[in-house]
């Protein structure tokens, strides 16, 4: 079908358009111009309509559907929910009498400074909506003006095939237990001892050594500074590194919390090409790249020595810093340990970030980065300006304890094992039920499988629907695309077992049989 919306109008006022068509629409459904029950367009043809990309106007539907204002029905399409229209506490829309167009202010649905997608509103937003309004700085706009949702819609019962961690029964969580009794000291005794704000000491000695073996990276604890999770760091370091208006290389695709810390602080992007051995090296006019070379994200390509060699040269010339984030290289069940940038690195041009979020349990928020000894200073004074006291103490000191008496070890050893059987038996499972809709690329580590979608895209947008409506759900890989790519899944595993993976498989067959039914 073909509508009308007010999107120019909203595009005005929001710089981004997926926040422009959401919010037209949203205004259309909320005056009645588009009532309970009409049929709303297909993502394919909504970002034709709109000049928007798939994944922006799935995005929208999203958003729209997380609010309550859309509904979809298995087989059928995507349709305004019967009770959309909610007027004000007067019995009527509120309108901005000074506006060009009529348009919604208020509604139950909205709280005090927030849109109905649960974002903050950003200031050109509060100017048109909310007069007198605290204004916000560039980098807050920025801030909210990039909220993502990560998110999935499936029910309680659903299979999801989102990251959601390690199952916590597979923890040794008596080793773990005894590691806190002994941090804290006879009596609590440590329980008020002192962390500097790169973290505890004897953790830090801890990762070095544990890296030297695993990884081969020659580094001392002096050259550690302990995050809240890996993102504190990365968001520190483009703070650090890189001027409002500066460029920074990123993957693409690649993770999209990467690109956002370079967005907001204000920071040009610059999309690195990946293919199937990773990203390709070019002679790019920046000083910072961000680069996932032992396990590509999302893809799971292993970047080959040769082009390892060609960034670390590419970092040399241009006097850049590479940061380099190994998130989940600590589970590899074939093949030979891959050698990180950072152990290549003679020049000190690397920053290795790692995080223990998935290797012990996600609730641990502890991310770290080995440095550059120029780099150690302005980080540790950074950190320190945000956590003068860092949190988690008693943690990075059980931690500690965990790793030097061998339990962290013996945790990965046993968990490698765990995670290798269950990826060769999903892998088994995409191949066997699913291969007419999905292509796994190959890996032999991490805790996703990434699959390229051999159908349209029509029926991509299609599947994905009646995916959630038979309760199993999976990461689109739109999510972490910069510019246009063909339509691909990501698919955790790690977090369910045998019996559930077969079932989340079943799930997504039968939505397929759907799809071929209603079309």
């Amino acid at each position: 079908m073909n509508f009308t919306l007010p999107y120019d109008q909203y595009l005005a006022i929001h710089r981004y358009k997926y926040l422009a068509l959401y919010h037209a629409l949203r205004a259309a459904i909320l005056e009645g111009i588009l009532p309970g029950g009409t049929r709303l367009p297909s993502t394919r043809r909504l970002a034709e309509l709109y000049l928007v990309s798939r994944g922006s106007a799935s995005q929208v539907y999203d958003m729209l559907l997380a609010d309550g204002y859309i509904k979809t029905e298995k087989g059928r399409g995507t349709f305004v929910s019967d009770d959309s229209f909610f007027p004000a506490a007067g019995g009527e829309p509120v309108y901005r009498e000074d506006s060009t167009d009529h348009q919604v202010v208020d509604s139950p649905r909205a709280g005090a400074g927030f849109n109905p997608a649960g974002e903050e509103i950003r200031t050109s937003d509060r100017e048109f909506l909310e007069p007198g309004a605290v204004p916000l700085s560039s980098w807050g706009e920025r801030l909210m003006d990039r909220q993502v949702s990560i998110y999935g819609q499936a029910g309680e019962d659903a299979i999801s095939f989102r990251s959601s961690g390690m199952r916590i029964e597979h923890f040794p969580y008596g080793e773990w237990r005894s590691a806190l009794n002994y941090a804290g000291g006879k009596g609590g005794g440590m329980l008020e001892g002192y962390c500097p704000p790169q973290g505890e000491e004897s953790l830090r000695r801890a990762i070095a050594a544990h890296l030297r073996i695993t990884r081969g990276i020659r580094a001392d604890a002096e050259q550690i500074v302990l995050f809240s999770g890996s993102m504190q760091g990365i968001v520190l370091l483009v703070q650090l590194l890189l001027e409002p208006g500066e460029t920074a290389v990123v993957e693409d695709p690649g993770f999209h919390g990467i690109r956002r810390a370079v967005e907001i602080g204000g920071g040009k992007l610059l999309p690195g090409r990946v293919d199937e051995s990773g990203l390709v090296p070019e002679d790019w006019a920046a000083r910072l790249l961000f680069v996932t070379p032992s396990r590509q994200f999302p893809t799971g390509a292993v970047l080959p020595l040769d082009r390892r060699r060609s960034l670390l040269e590419w970092a040399r010339r241009q006097e850049a810093v590479i940061v380099e984030d190994d998130y989940d290289s600590e589970f590899r069940w074939g093949g030979r340990p891959i050698e990180p940038l950072k152990a290549l690195d003679r020049e000190d041009r690397v920053v290795y970030i790692g995080s223990f979020s998935n290797s012990v349990f996600s609730g641990l928020r502890l991310g770290f980065a080995v440095l550059p000894p120029s780099l150690v200073g302005p980080v540790t004074a950074a950190k320190a300006l945000y956590e003068p006291l860092p949190g988690a103490q008693l943690e990075q000191r059980a931690l500690a304890r965990f790793m030097s008496t061998g339990g962290y070890s013996r945790h990965l050893r046993r968990m490698t094992r765990i995670y290798g059987e269950r990826a060769r038996m999903f892998r088994a499972l995409l191949n066997e039920r699913l291969g007419m809709l999905f292509q796994p690329l190959p890996g032999d580590s991490g805790l996703h499988i990434y699959a390229r979608w051999l159908r349209s895209e029509q029926e991509y947008s299609a599947f994905r629907e009646a995916a959630l409506q038979r309760g199993a759900d999976f990461r689109d890989v739109a999510l972490y695309r910069i510019g246009p790519g063909s339509p691909a899944a990501c698919f955790s595993f790690s977090h369910l077992d045998a019996e559930a993976l077969e079932e989340g498989v079943n799930r997504l067959l039968l939505a397929w049989k759907d799809v071929q039914k209603y079309t």
